[in-house]
């Protein structure tokens, strides 16, 4: 009884020291500089020539370093330096090598010319593959060297070098491998002259060779890539192509040092992951050093990182909000970043609340606990997350999700009147806001073009309201009229629904895949829209790959799709509808086959243009050819939402600067007095339990001591 009633008494005072009980991190950390996020998908890919999605992007952008990045704070974005002298400005050429001014014709330019500078001191993460013997031999190159081992800590020695242009003309090599399948290859091999070629060699190489051997890529010549002296290099691209800047902000042209490539190659390494495609090899500020993506993944600050400091200058509100307190400060601002994942939002959510992570996202279900949506459509927080200090951060996200129509089909598509005043009918009808509102808790706006804000040529307001399907009433865009939409349906032919010869019913098609606009709620609702103009709307759900075939195949009528901006700028958009990018025929981006001449040659002008006022007033013309001919239904720009915790500091929303967690800085001194504050443990169940263990236990022992007494009496 002593020993029972002695343990719980003791575990009554340790729930007054120390951590909350239910804290998932070690003691010692309570006080330290890292930063806790969750992630739910595991990375498929680490190797920057492969990697190609966003929650890859979390990790490799923080550990390798391209030659350019994004200014953190300044909107619209701007490139800056990464591990260069300056952004490197093209020289032209024409087709016979001649010198060109910078304000030649686009059409008079053979070859852009970059040619990039690094800073001196750049140096790589600690890492077994620069280990080198007494003799400066790699140390760990040769027979038997994976055995043994099974994550990259347990290898004892590392070594460290200066980055060189070497690793990054690699890395380009790298991209026309085949063994890499890098997503981007197709479109490099066309823009870097000699790509193509190399691909070629290396494919012919690699039929000879063992799947598994080596293949040096040193052996094979790109003549496109000139090395200069150990930090300069030269790039030759074909013609005028200006967004290659914003490409090599990109991992994809991250250096990867031939020695990572030559050691992770050797036999028995990717049987236990050691690839770079597991274990990255950086100049950035952080490195992997801990990998379980069934579980957590850790990345620890890079001992020889230097020479980035936080910015001190940023936009318009910035220093308001505190973004520029830490202005010159060294980078990264934390030691660690530790991601645990998480496979259910409401785990997830929880751990959020109780500070065990310190920002994250607001699912469906958490909406109404975390966000309030006022009368107006103004967004503010509930007063149970502003009482815990959290912070409500919004952006409009670089992305355009739209209903396309096949311009090749005989009752959708067509240039003629007719047809696109059907379009414009559907247009009007399907109501974008309310979408907004009832599936996406209001998080988006609705698109009145392709371009998103935040995109030169983006224009709010009348000047950039789609006039087709909206008016200016009192200083708002207002959707017109379901009876506009009915009158346009019978001028395009229709009139109630029926072919104005005919009497047949308009019956249209819309081809789907599983899940997105796959859900019933979603495609009841869409139905209904259709209902409003008297058309039947006809759903055929499909695979992906069937779904992707029939694309291909022009076999489509209508269909959903979405696009994520590689770089901001308008081309990355325009192009889905360029007449050159034709799925059918071409085996573009252009889902909807979309051939308008006028657009495309307006398009042909502008994509290779800087941002001037000449360019805007191409853009302008440009969106007005396409709402007018509709070739889509411009659905909506989704809004990200995330919450913060008050002692997360330096965070600002961005779409394309992935490398973002060097200039995040955490107060650890308030986040573990809140984590006290909001996890005291309830102690009152283990008095009580206590109480009702001597409740039952005491009337039997001192029933005992009765009976043991009665016997010695005897």
């Amino acid at each position: 009884m002593r020993k029972i009633s002695a343990c719980l008494l003791f575990v009554i005072v340790l729930a007054g020291c120390g951590q909350a009980w239910n804290d998932p991190y070690p003691a010692g950390d309570a006080g330290r500089n890292i930063l806790y996020a969750a992630f739910t998908d595991r990375p498929k890919h680490l190797d920057p020539a492969q990697s190609y999605t966003e929650d890859e992007a979390t990790f490799i952008a923080q550990i390798y370093q391209p030659p350019l990045q994004y200014h953190y704070l300044k909107r619209p974005y701007e490139l800056i330096p990464a591990t260069l002298e300056a952004v490197p400005q093209p020289r032209y050429v024409d087709a016979a090598g001649r010198e060109l001014p910078a304000d030649a014709p686009a059409e008079r330019i053979a070859e852009s010319i970059y040619e990039l500078k690094l800073r001196p001191g750049i140096r790589y993460q600690p890492h077994p593959a620069f280990a080198i013997d007494a003799a400066g031999q790699p140390l760990y190159l040769g027979p038997g060297i994976a055995d043994g081992q099974q994550v990259i800590g347990d290898y004892p020695e590392t070594g460290s070098r200066e980055l060189s242009a070497d690793d990054y003309i690699y890395q380009i090599k790298r991209l026309a491998s085949p063994r890499l399948h890098s997503p981007i290859y197709g479109m490099m091999a066309d823009k870097i002259i000699g790509l193509k070629e190399l691909g070629d060699s290396l494919r012919a190489a690699a039929k000879e060779r063992p799947a598994d051997a080596w293949l040096d890529l040193d052996a094979y010549p790109l003549s496109g890539v000139e090395r200069v002296d150990a930090r300069t290099w030269r790039i030759r691209v074909k013609g005028k192509y200006p967004q290659f800047l914003f490409w090599l902000a990109m991992n994809f042209f991250a250096p990867v040092p031939r020695e990572a490539d030559r050691f992770f190659a050797q036999p028995g390494m990717a049987e236990k992951n050691l690839t770079l495609d597991w274990w990255p090899v950086g100049t950035g500020p952080f490195m992997l050093t801990e990998n379980d993506p069934n579980r957590r993944m850790v990345l620890t600050r890079n001992p020889n990182f230097h020479g980035e400091t936080y910015p001190c200058e940023g936009e318009a509100g910035d220093r308001e909000a505190g973004l520029l307190a830490d202005c010159g400060k060294p980078l990264p601002l934390i030691e660690a970043a530790v991601f645990t994942r998480e496979k259910e939002a409401i785990p997830y959510w929880n751990k959020f609340l109780q500070g065990y992570y310190d920002a994250s996202g607001i699912s469906s279900d958490s909406f109404d606990q975390a966000v309030r949506v006022n009368v107006g459509g103004d967004v503010a927080l509930t007063e149970g997350m502003q009482g815990k200090g959290i912070r409500l951060l919004t952006s409009v996200r670089l992305s355009t999700f739209y209903q396309g129509f096949n311009m090749l089909d005989p009752v959708v598509g067509g240039l003629d009147e007719k047809s696109a005043k059907l379009r414009q009918a559907i247009s009007i009808a399907i109501d974008q806001e309310e979408f907004i509102s009832i599936f996406l808790n209001g998080r988006g706006i609705a698109a009145q073009g392709p371009l998103p804000p935040g995109i030169f040529g983006f224009e709010a307001g009348a000047a950039g309201m789609n006039g087709m399907v909206y008016d200016w009433i009192d200083g708002r865009a207002r959707r017109k009229s379901v009876e506009t939409a009915r009158k346009l349906l019978a001028e395009a032919g229709y009139p109630r629904g029926r072919h104005e010869k005919t009497g047949e019913p308009l019956v249209l098609y819309l081809d789907t895949t599983g899940g997105g606009m796959g859900e019933k709620s979603r495609l009841d609702w869409l139905t209904r829209q259709f209902a409003k103009i008297d058309a039947q709307l006809v759903v055929r759900s499909t695979d992906f790959n069937r779904f992707q075939d029939k694309l291909r195949k022009g076999s489509v009528q209508m269909y959903y799709l979405g696009w994520n901006a590689d770089y901001p700028d308008p081309e990355n958009f325009f192009f889905l509808l360029h007449g050159a990018e034709t799925r059918v025929g071409h085996g573009g981006e252009n889902s909807s086959n979309y051939a308008n001449p006028e657009f495309d040659r307006l398009f042909l002008r502008m994509k290779n243009m800087d941002n001037t006022p000449e360019r805007l007033d191409i853009i302008r013309h440009m969106n007005g050819i396409l709402q007018h001919d509709s070739p889509w239904v411009f659905g909506l720009h989704p809004k990200s939402y995330t919450l913060v915790h008050r002692w997360l500091k330096n965070r600002k929303p961005s779409d394309v600067g992935n490398n973002i967690l060097k200039y995040q800085r955490i107060d650890a001194i308030d986040r573990a007095a809140a984590r006290r504050e909001w996890n005291q443990p309830v102690r009152w169940p283990l008095a009580a339990g206590l109480l009702l263990v001597l409740a039952a236990v005491l009337p039997a022992v001192l029933g005992y001591r009765r009976r043991e007494r009665r016997s010695a009496l005897r």
